[in-house]
């Protein structure tokens, strides 16, 4: 079983920055992927960005060039440095974690925190 703590949501004007957290808690498997995915109301759930233990990472669209992904292995803990934010970043951002090596699976999704992003 693995337990997600996330944190670093909140309000934000436009222009300005944020950092979310993701710590992962297990007793058993190592987490080998981590990611961040987000929805908005009325729109699918899209990658923002993500990274495996060998430091494989990857970003979405809308993320490359203002966002960078990050981790702490020793810690369990995924960082997500966002810069620049736009009012269509809002959104519930969620960490997603799993076993394998692999980018596109996870095994494992926190509750979300929410970004919002006004002036």
């Amino acid at each position: 079983q693995v337990q997600l703590v996330e944190s670093g949501g909140g309000l934000v004007q436009p222009g300005g920055s944020l950092r979310l957290s993701c710590t992962a808690s297990t007793d058993r498997f190592a987490i080998n992927a981590m990611a961040w995915y987000r929805q908005a109301p009325g729109k699918e759930r899209e990658l923002v960005a993500a990274i495996t233990s060998g430091d494989t990472s990857k970003y979405g669209d809308s993320a490359k060039g203002r966002f960078s992904i990050s981790k702490d292995n020793s810690k369990n803990t995924m960082y997500l440095q966002m810069n620049n934010l736009k009012s269509d970043d809002a959104a519930g951002y969620y960490c997603g974690v799993g076993y394998d090596e692999d980018l596109d699976k996870y095994d494992y999704w926190g509750q979300g925190t929410q970004v919002t992003v006004s002036s």
